[in-house]
């Protein structure tokens, strides 16, 4: 009985298979559309986008457009070809601003943008754009059942964009670029004032600042060696149990050291 019905079934796959290829090879439209849609619905995206490529520049201005374009973006989207879905999903929301699809598709659209979004460690480039694109759907769909989700992307990618400038002005200071770390902490602190990493960023700019003024010429040192303390105390009142305290208090102690040179002086 099994094997009957292995049979059977290798027929009708290989059926199915022969008239997707007369389908695709066919020069009349309207079978490609009903094949194509009957693959969409089963979630033969891939199928289904090679007939529906055949067919929507014949389609154009006639009423089965719309949904023929919705189709098409969705399996753009279901075969994860995130540029092209975004595309689709936008040029299906431009030309039918009156589709009860609009809003799906226009979250779909911004969606397909966070997808493109790539890890914190490459350039954010895409990530901003797909932070534009979510506020923006926010900001047309304010009552949108997809509201959470489309605010729970845009604070993901958010922290992306706050590890990543976190990582570049580590880096600065692991590769004895104070100044420009420095720099890169101050910019990190104000884009976001409440970022979990606070306090290890201003624990690095401290450090940062440490290593600059020890190592400075002597006619900026002093300079130095007194913003290093602000640094230290900024760290110190901002996070009173700071997890570096032994590692500050031991810069602190050298700068108080070094700066004794100069009262003497003055």
């Amino acid at each position: 009985m099994g094997k009957y019905l292995y049979i059977l079934f290798a027929f009708i796959v290989l059926s199915s298979c022969s008239e997707y290829q007369k389908t695709l090879k066919a020069t009349d439209i309207g079978p490609k559309f009903k094949l194509g849609e009957e693959l969409y619905n089963e979630g033969e995206y891939s199928k289904a986008n090679r007939l529906f490529s055949q067919i929507v520049p014949s389609y154009r201005g006639k009423p089965q457009a719309e949904k023929l374009m919705y189709m098409y973006a969705q399996t753009q989207y279901g075969m994860k070809n995130y540029i092209a879905s975004s595309y689709q999903f936008e040029r299906f929301a431009d030309s039918y601003p009156k589709s009860e699809k609009l809003e799906e598709a226009s979250f779909l659209s911004a969606k397909s943008y966070y997808m493109r979004s790539p890890v914190f460690s490459k350039d954010q480039t895409e990530t901003k754009v797909a932070i534009e694109k979510l506020q923006l759907f926010i900001n047309q769909f304010p009552k949108s059942e997809y509201l959470t989700e489309a605010s729970g992307y845009i604070q993901e990618l958010d922290g992306k964009l706050e590890r990543k400038a976190y990582e570049i002005a580590k880096q600065y200071n692991t590769i004895s670029d104070y100044k420009a770390s420095i720099k890169s902490f101050d910019n990190f602190l104000f884009a976001f004032p409440g970022s979990s990493l606070r306090e290890d960023a201003m624990f690095y700019k401290l450090d940062a600042s440490y290593k600059l003024a020890m190592n400075s010429v002597e006619r900026k040192k002093q300079e130095r060696l007194e913003s290093a303390e602000q640094y230290y105390k900024d760290l110190m009142t901002g996070f009173t149990e700071t997890q570096y305290v032994d590692q500050a208090s031991k810069m602190h102690e050298d700068i108080v050291e070094e700066l004794k040179n100069y009262s003497t002086k003055s």
